[in-house]
């Protein structure tokens, strides 16, 4: 027996090297297979949506009173304006403004997209031609008193018949392209506060403008001055804009699927 033991243990030897080298090569065809599953599952559309989650979540814009649906679609203009350099590389700024909802909520919010925070909250006109509490008619032509939806770019501050304001450039052409000429712009006004909505049930309206807290006014100005992104959502299944194409803006975040190419596109 003792003569045949040192064959014994070089056989056993071999197999456990064998089943070891089996397991070993089982295990990494397993996980090449699971991660190419993975890559092949995550399309950058799919991988640009987990990322706005991410945001949404992290900033708890849900609390907030903010859709997912309104923030994608803001986001989503926000990547394809800087694709076409309609807005700085260096701004990570968003103002998303949800006429869809009553005046008497806070429905504007200033959120930085690389921070994942909400900058700030607060109430909003809307202008006496698109309705009363929550607007049903919107007009880019003057003298309709109406609000103007899509994107715009924030531009120079003044000081006009309101005080402190704040320029807005229209991009969407046939929705707000004539903000500029209609004299559309961030301004504050008294009747937008608590006070007016107690008395009224909801804020007093604009001429158009998208007005906020005439004790706030500095500080929204200060918050997104210099080309910042501007977008206001409301009930019209009319509108449409250039600058929602999804894939557009998922393969600016994601040209190369790597996670570094976030940052870099913000």
């Amino acid at each position: 027996m003792k003569k045949y033991f040192p064959v014994l243990t070089c056989i056993l030897l071999f197999l456990s090297l064998t089943i070891i080298s089996w397991k070993a090569e089982t295990i990494e065809k397993h996980l090449n297979n699971k991660t190419a599953r993975s890559h092949k599952a995550h399309s950058s559309k799919e991988l640009l949506s987990q990322y706005l989650e991410d945001i949404y979540n992290t900033a708890q814009l849900q609390q907030a009173g903010l859709d997912f649906v309104v923030f994608q679609k803001a986001v989503i203009g926000y990547f394809n304006l800087k694709a076409v350099n309609q807005v700085p590389q260096t701004s990570s700024v968003i103002t998303i403004v949800d006429l869809a909802k009553s005046s008497a909520t806070k429905r504007m919010w200033i959120i930085d997209l690389i921070d994942k925070s909400l900058l700030m909250q607060t109430w909003v006109a809307h202008g006496n031609g698109s309705g009363d509490d929550i607007p049903q008619y919107f007009s880019n032509f003057s003298d309709s008193h109406a609000s103007s939806l899509g994107f715009y770019i924030t531009n120079g501050v003044y000081n006009g018949k309101h005080g402190e304001s704040l320029k807005l450039d229209g991009l969407d052409e046939g929705f707000n392209d004539n903000a500029r000429a209609r004299g559309i712009v961030i301004h504050g006004a008294k009747y937008v506060s608590s006070g007016t909505i107690d008395h009224l049930g909801r804020l007093g309206r604009s001429e158009g403008c998208p007005a906020v807290s005439a004790k706030l006014i500095k500080k929204v100005i200060g918050a997104i001055k210099g080309k910042t992104v501007l977008f206001i959502n409301g009930n019209d299944y009319t509108y449409s804009s250039k600058y929602l194409d999804e894939e557009a803006a998922a393969n600016y975040v994601y040209p190369g699927q790597s996670s570094a190419s976030v940052n870099a596109s913000l």
